[in-house]
Formats: C-alpha cells, structure tokens, sequence
C-alpha cells in the first residue's frame, strides 16, 4: 500500500494537487462546451470529484460556492437512487431537484461513474445554472416550487453511452431556448467524461488501484487542518443579524456562532418565516454559504472537501426563509443565499484580530430577459416600425461593491460570494437582441473610510430596435445598504428607474417599453474604519480617477482639493482638525 512506502506523505500531497488539477480540467471542459453564457461567460457551475461513498475529495478551483458545496451533499442522494453497483461504464444521472441539490430548478446536476479495470473507482459531478428551465423564470413572482419550471426528478440521463432520448425530449418541449439547455446537459456529460479520463491517466501515473488511500488523507488531512484554525479563535457564541428588503415586507436573517473546541456550528433560530414569494432557501444552500464565509475567513488555505467542511454545521428552523420546505417557490434564492456570509462575517467580526470585511452588495443582480411574441403582445407596439421579433430568454450576472476589508478598499463591482464572472456586453447582445446604452462605475457609491467599500455599477440597456422587453427583477440592498464597519459608512443603496421617468418596481416581472431604456444602479460595499483616516492623496486619485467626487471627498473625507485636483494640506488639515 502506498501509506507504508518511503516518502508516502509526499506522494500523497502530490497526488493531492494533481487531483485538484483533474477536476479543474473537467470545470474548464464544462465552460469550453457549454451553450449558455451563464456557464462559458458568468462560470456559475461547478464541478468536483467523489469517493465511492459519495463524499467529495476535491472541487474545481472555478465555480461558486452555492453549487460546489451544495454538490457535497447532493451525490450521495443519487448513490441512494442508484447504488454503485449498478452502474455501468458511461453512465449519467441527472437532477435539479432544489431540496437534493443546489437550491432552484435553474441548476442541473449530472453524476457519473469512474471506471477503472472494471471497477467503480469514483464519481464526477457537475453542476450548471441553464439559461431557461421553463415556467415562470428565474424572478420571484412564484408562490409554488410547481410555477417555477420544468423538474427532473432523479433520473438517468445516459445509460452505458446512450442519452435517454425521452428525458431529452420532455427538457426541450419545456424550455424556451431548448439548444442551449440542451448543449448544457450534454457539457455537463462531456465534462464529467474528460474528468474520469484524466483520473484514470492519473491512476495509472501512480500506480494505484483505487482512491481509497489518497481519499483518506485528503479528508482526515482538511479535517484536522480545519478544526486546528478554529482552535484558534476564541470559544463561546456570537450573535449577528441583517435586514433585507424582501419581496413584500423586510426580512431579518439572524445568527448565533457556537465555536468550540471541535467546530463551528451556526443557528439561525430568529430568522423571519418563509416568504410567500420565491426567494426562500432550502437548507442545504444555506449551508453551503455559510460554510463558505466561515472558511473565507478561518480557514481559507485548507481545500474545500468533505474534511473541510465537516467541521461547520448549521440549524435553520423548519418553515423558516433558510429552511423552506417543499413546495415553497425558490427560484430567486440567490437573493437571500448569498447575503449568509455578510451575517457569518458579523459574527466573526467579534472574535477575529484586526476585524474582517464589511459588508458588501453581496446578492447577484441577475434579471432574466424575455423578447418577442407575447412580450410584444402585453406591451404593445406603441406605433413604432420594427421587424418581428423572435421569443427569446436570456440572463445577464452583474454585481455590486463588495465591502472594505481591514488594510485594503473593497474590490469595484466584484461579485462576493458567489465568484461567478460578468457576462460581458457583447456577448448578451450577441446572443440576444439586447442593447447595452451604458455600463460604468457608480461615482460615489463604495461606503467612505480609511479603506473605501468597493463601487456598484450603473448599467442601462433595453431591447434592440426599440423592441419592448419584459425583466424579472429581484434587486436587494435598495433599502438596506451595506454597513461599513469600525466607523466606516454604509454602501450606497440601490435603484431602479426607467429613463423615461414611468414607474417600475425592484421585484418581481417589469416591463421596458420599447424605445425606452431600464436604469439599474448597483449597490456599493460598506467602508472600514473612519473616513478621516483615510490617507488624502489616496482621497485625491479617486477623485480623479471619477470613483469619489470632490464634494464627498471634502464632506466625508475632510479632504480639500485644489482646482488641479491635488491635496490642498492645509485646508486639509483644517477640516480634520475641527
């Protein structure tokens, strides 16, 4: 066994990182197939590999959290249905269940087999958020799971090479951009594929049989790391909370940390009941953020694994906005999700040296886009010539600042937590008839402090050739900005507008009429410590770069400029002093 040769711990950490590279091969694979700009743009997916018993022993460095580590758990319920043992070489299994996987209907996850001389060595598993998965979209409006799209129940997708042809039919009767979800699941096939085939190179690189020896140590090896760094911060419990605007009525998610000597475990008994509207959790994501801000901060060296995260446990009550039950709607649940480690963050506040990060943005703008047809239907044409347009749905991933971290600014229009990328401009008007009149920084908008919040984004687009379109739109912190922290000041607060001056709400299915543009301004990160602190020549750059502008460097800041737009030191020093 490879646990009794000479220098077995060193070939052990080499396998380790090769594994790591394996399953980054596979996420990459994911992104260079996939059909949707949600995946191949935005990257939110994941992709990781599992023992035989359904345990994850390493994940792709590219993805998000929400799906990688609610994965962790999600495989072991496809082992349920599907035992190792009747799986056969080329086989796939596919879900979106939200209770059993990553939270909405949006996310596929396939699983498959590993086979290496005839054996089940291991499971790939992926995860892809498609661009339509049908019904009433990726918005809030739903009041049941059963509104919210099309559901695959736990399923084989190919057995021994063969698609299941029915399964396939049924995803593209249901869906509105039935190529494009369709190319996922196939991405997701191939990318699990290539997975395998390199962890079978691998093996045989090695010399070993199965990964049960290397699994051991990856998952003992994190574990041990793990509970080591918790033991370094100081025992007891630590309470937090944070208001949300909510759909109809603000929402309050609230925490109490327990570190002991062995874990971390956090209970979110105070938090409001769940909504009627579709931004409820299930409880498998609301762990995976928020083991995700506990490792931010604690643990962040150790590779996330089941090891890892074994040692972070989480309580919700039943019923509650972070336990929703079936069949509660849940399409929209990145809004809540992804505030978790801005809450986690408040409680470590109070145990680590030297503070942690402000709160930021946090929550993902993501309105999904409908076009055509009906769209021109229920807004009317409004006399305006144009050529018909086709039905069409699209996503676009935009964010916020995230919040100002101790001896740094908060990073500008950076999605934290959720890792995924931008969808870039040309490649949403290349894929839908969309069109982009602005995206720039928000001046003014990353909460002042000796370390400023990172900047929001004003973004205004419409449909093409004055074409109406319809948004389902679920934008958070417009009335509960990022708070700074240690006497930083809070993120500005969001909007919403039409450039016309018409109505339009922050939630729920909007519609833009054509000729019209929708103006979306983007919430900024909190500021860390006193804005008086903060150094003036840093003041006058971003100034200058257009980030602050000369009113607020001189009111918030206390920092005078000159008509050339440098330090004037002493009124500088005026300001400060009274």
């Amino acid at each position: 066994m490879l646990a009794n040769a000479p220098l077995s711990q060193i070939h052990l950490q080499i396998m380790w990182n090769r594994l790591i590279a394996v399953v980054e091969e596979q996420a990459q694979t994911l992104v260079r197939t996939a059909f949707s700009t949600t995946v191949r743009e935005a990257g939110d997916l994941s992709a990781g590999v599992f023992d035989r018993d359904g345990a994850m022993l390493a994940q792709a460095v590219t993805g998000t959290p929400g799906h990688v580590n609610s994965m962790a758990v999600a495989v072991r319920h496809f082992l349920d249905a599907f035992p190792l043992e009747t799986m056969r070489p080329a086989d796939h299994y596919i879900t979106n269940d939200p209770w059993l996987t990553c939270g909405h209907l949006h996310d596929l996850t396939v699983v498959s087999p590993t086979f290496f001389r005839g054996e089940a060595v291991g499971l790939f598993a992926g995860t892809v958020h498609v661009v339509d998965i049908g019904g009433l979209g990726m918005g809030p409006d739903g009041r049941q799971v059963y509104e919210e799209g099309l559901s695959i129940p736990l399923l084989p997708l190919a057995r021994e090479g063969r698609m299941n042809e029915d399964l396939l039919a049924v995803i593209r009767a249901n869906v509105r951009e039935p190529l494009q979800v369709e190319g996922d699941v196939y991405a997701l096939a191939a990318s699990n594929d290539e997975g395998g085939r390199r962890l079978v190179e691998m093996m045989k690189e090695f010399g070993i049989t199965d990964l049960d020896a290397l699994g051991g140590h990856i998952i003992e090896t994190s574990r041990e790391a793990t509970i080591a760094a918790i033991g370094k911060l100081r025992k007891g419990r630590y309470k937090n909370s944070l208001k949300m605007d909510g759909f109809d009525r603000p929402l309050t998610i609230a925490a109490e940390m327990t570190i002991g000597e062995e874990g971390i475990h956090v209970d979110y008994r105070g938090t409001s009941p769940a909504s009627a509207f579709g931004i409820n959790v299930v409880l498998n994501y609301t762990t995976a953020y928020t083991a995700f801000g506990v490792k931010c901060l604690v643990a962040p060296e150790v590779p996330n694994n089941a090891g890892s995260l074994t040692p972070i446990t989480v309580s919700a009550p039943e019923g509650s906005l972070l336990n929703a039950k079936r069949p509660r709607a849940v399409a929209a649940r990145h809004t809540v999700g992804h505030m978790l480690p801005d809450v986690v963050f408040g409680c470590l506040h109070q145990v680590m040296e030297g503070g942690v990060p402000a709160e930021g943005a946090s929550s993902l703008w993501i309105p999904q886009i409908y076009g055509g047809g009906e769209i021109l239907d229920e807004l009317g044409r409004e006399g305006l010539e144009r050529p018909e347009m086709r039905p069409f749905s699209t996503a676009i991933f935009h964010c916020g600042g995230a919040g100002a971290r101790p001896g740094k600014d908060g990073l500008d229009v950076t999605a934290f937590p959720s890792g995924v990328r931008t969808i870039p401009v040309e490649a949403s008007e290349q894929v839908a008839p969309l069109l982009f009149r602005r995206r720039e920084f928000r001046e003014d908008s990353g909460g002042a402090g000796k370390f400023r919040g990172g900047l929001g984004q004003v973004i205004e687009l419409s449909g093409a050739e004055n074409s109406p379109i319809a948004m389902l739109c679920n934008f958070e912190r417009i009335e509960n900005p990022a708070r700074g922290r240690d006497g930083g000041k809070e993120g500005a607060p969001g909007g919403v507008s039409l450039l016309s001056g018409k109505p339009i709400g922050a939630k729920g299915r909007q519609a833009v009429p054509g000729g019209d543009f929708i103006r979306l301004e983007l919430p900024g990160g909190g500021g860390f410590g006193d804005p008086a602190l903060r150094e003036p020549e840093k003041v006058a750059e971003d100034v200058a770069d257009g980030l602050v502008s000369a009113e607020s460097a001189r009111r918030l800041y206390r920092v005078a400029l000159r008509s050339d737009g440098t330090v004037d030191p002493e009124e500088t020093e005026r300001l400060r002093a009274g």
